[in-house]
């Protein structure tokens, strides 16, 4: 549970998120990154070491330079963690309850719904 604590509070951090978004696309060196982010290489540094402590990063030596790419099955681990603690439950035991997702659906349409009357209301005054 601490781990999986670390790990989220982990990924709260906006910059972090906006990391793992461009690794995504290809692995890229600090300095790569931090020009992409408009953020300092040692900021960049400082958010790297943490994500790869938690092992969500990988890093390779090319040359002179240090690539990082994403640990793609440690955040697979991740997403599994998060949809365990879907409300809806509709991710339990890995299968998906369509049932339970179109039940999710409609108590947000609902909310929705009563959202969009109350800013109506909220016009006409």
């Amino acid at each position: 549970m601490r781990r999986q604590a670390k790990l989220f509070k982990a990924l709260s951090v906006n910059t972090r998120l906006r990391i793992i978004e461009l690794l995504k696309a290809q692995p890229l060196s600090v300095n790569s990154l931090a020009l992409a982010l408009h953020i300092s290489p040692s900021a960049v540094s400082q958010h790297l070491r943490l994500l790869k402590s938690l092992r969500l990063v990988e890093h390779r030596r090319l040359g002179y330079w240090t690539h990082y790419s994403l640990n793609e099955e440690q955040l697979e681990c991740c997403r599994q963690e998060l949809s365990r603690l879907c409300t809806c439950r509709c991710f339990e035991r890995g299968s998906i309850d369509v049932r339970k997702l179109e039940q999710h659906k409609k108590g947000l349409e609902r909310e929705l719904h009563r959202v969009r009357r109350l800013i109506k209301r909220a016009k006409e005054r």
